[in-house]
């Protein structure tokens, strides 16, 4: 089984960590380093996506950034998990919608551990809870090594991402699980960024069949 290197970043900079992907993803081309999974939280700022932009989507009130990653716009903020994927995709696994649904899948095996029933749905990609979107998956490749990846809403501030027409959503789809009510794991651990990151870790060797190790670099 493949090893995949965990990069837990803390609180970055999105600018900065979209650099530190792009060199992460030149050098898994050039087989200078395994496959890396980077965890980090971003401040508040609004992604664009390629078609956000054909469509002229406006943005107003958030701090925004234009982004290569596949779709429209999405939030990232304080109370989101965010893990950026840098793989080099076997030949038997290199189909876009494969790779996205085996996210999805992920995020999906991740939330059942800590009780909590989520689910795809089939017009729009990410993770679902009780009808709100609470994860938004966008990637880009490269000689089919990925970048960009896959957010979950844990504890949003305010209504930030409530009131954002993200994705092709109306306002309103997106929340976070604390919102939804879900703030604690089935032994009432509190269901934080660092609970939900040990349940990424703990399915990542069962979903993307990948085996976790885990660097301790949190700036």
């Amino acid at each position: 089984m493949e090893e995949i290197k965990v990069m837990n970043l803390g609180n970055g900079d999105y600018e900065e960590i979209s650099k530190l992907m792009k060199s992460l993803q030149k050098k898994r081309i050039e087989d200078k380093i395994s496959d890396t999974m980077i965890i980090v939280e971003h401040e508040e700022i609004v992604t664009i996506g390629p078609k956000a932009r054909r469509e002229n989507v406006q943005v107003s009130n958030y701090p925004t950034f234009e982004t290569d990653r596949g779709g429209g716009i999405t939030w990232h903020g304080p109370g989101q998990l965010v893990i950026y994927p840098i793989i080099k995709w076997k030949p038997e696994e290199q189909s876009v919608r494969k790779i996205i649904s085996r996210l999805e899948d992920w995020g999906i095996s991740s939330l059942k551990v800590c009780g909590i029933n989520s689910y795809k749905n089939d017009r729009m990609q990410g993770i679902w809870v009780d009808g709100f979107k609470i994860g938004s998956i966008g990637l880009s490749f490269l000689k089919w090594v990925s970048r960009h990846g896959l957010s979950i809403n844990i504890d949003t501030p305010g209504m930030r991402v409530e009131e954002l027409e993200g994705c092709g959503l109306n306002a309103g789809m997106h929340t976070s699980l604390k919102k939804l009510g879900y703030d604690r794991d089935l032994s009432g651990q509190k269901l934080d960024f660092s609970r939900l990151e040990k349940a990424f870790i703990d399915t990542c060797k069962e979903v993307l069949d990948r085996n976790p190790i885990l660097e301790n670099i949190i700036q």
